[in-house]
């Protein structure tokens, strides 16, 4: 099979032909359908994460059709199913015995410690995979599985917070501008300075207001979720949300946050972190994605390009989500 290989944090991925091994006892073998693209993915690829392992295979957000399955996986061959970025979990800890399996010391995270999806075939768990709702295409599937997932957790933690702020408005922002609405919540977009597509884009999608991250927003919010991984964005968050309310990061890294001053925090104003997910958002979100529905917009990337893709996230000018696929797929 062909894939994208990082050789080493800070390199460029590398097309390869790789042999694929046969799947274990609770394992599928599936063919890439689709890989989204994420925020994570530029992290590892720059080293900005410790280094899992070396000749790695980005990619966590795979939608595959199963080709061969082990003697106890819950699919089948011909089963079409989706592969998020929770890849393996001990099922012993403290953690996954108490319903935070997102937490566990040991787990293992797809595109990470376990080859992903920049790729024309793959090996995951099924325990950890999930049936694809038949609504959606492979390319529109694809980004629901990290940014829908990771944003709808993210969006949980916000409470039942009315009034809502999400800074950032890439492939997370605009799946759960749509959820958001559907429940009833106001949505205010904060862009990076100039990026007036991205601003008419959250409006399109029902936001009630958008503007760039520097600005204040109308009136105060009950909540911010933050996608960009920019901690200065943490204080103007802070800011921006009355007393009571919550700034969730929603990334896995972020840069650091500068000083800020006890005042805008107090007010029993709460700052939270996302981490990883369980299978429980997952069920819960791709059950609840075609009931809102869910939309999402895509630009498509064959897999040799997958350089570019990244490039082109890093750059933040694309509208809604980017997706890896293989060349038969484009």
């Amino acid at each position: 099979m062909r894939a994208m290989v990082l050789e080493k944090a800070g390199g460029p991925l590398t097309l390869e032909r790789l042999v694929l091994r046969e799947p274990g006892l609770m394992e599928v073998r599936l063919r890439v359908r689709a890989c989204g693209v994420c925020r994570t993915d530029l992290h590892i690829v720059d080293g900005e994460l410790p280094t899992a392992r070396s000749r790695l295979v980005p990619g966590h957000q795979i939608v595959g059709t199963v080709e061969s399955a082990g003697k106890d996986a819950r699919f089948s061959a011909g089963d079409r199913v989706g592969v998020p970025w929770l890849g393996w979990t001990c099922g012993e800890c403290i953690y996954c015995t108490t319903n935070r399996e997102n937490l566990c010391d040991n787990a293992r995270f797809t595109g990470y410690h376990i080859d992903g999806g920049f790729a024309e075939m793959a090996i995951a768990d099924a325990r950890f995979c999930f049936p694809i709702p038949p609504a959606y295409p492979d390319l529109q599937a694809a980004p629901l599985l990290c940014a829908g997932l990771i944003g709808f957790r993210a969006l949980r933690l916000a409470g039942d917070a009315r009034r809502i702020g999400f800074y950032g408005f890439g492939s997370a922002a605009h799946i759960l501008t749509q959820v958001a609405v559907y429940e009833g919540r106001e949505v205010y977009a904060f862009t990076r300075p100039g990026d007036d597509a991205g601003q008419r884009f959250a409006r399109e999608l029902g936001a009630v207001w958008a503007g760039d991250s520097g600005s204040a927003p109308p009136m105060l919010l009950d909540a911010a979720l933050i996608f960009a991984p920019v901690g200065a964005l943490v204080p103007a968050a802070l800011r921006a949300v009355a007393k009571g309310g919550v700034v969730v990061c929603a990334g896995i890294h972020m840069s650091d946050i500068p000083a800020f001053p006890y005042a805008i925090l107090w007010g029993e104003r709460a700052i939270r972190s996302v981490a990883n997910l369980t299978r429980r958002d997952g069920e819960e979100f791709l059950a609840l994605a075609p009931r809102v529905p869910v939309h999402t917009e895509v630009t498509a990337f064959g897999l040799e390009h997958a350089n570019e893709a990244l490039e082109t996230l890093r750059a933040g000018t694309t509208r809604g989500s980017i997706v890896v696929v293989p060349r038969e797929s484009v």
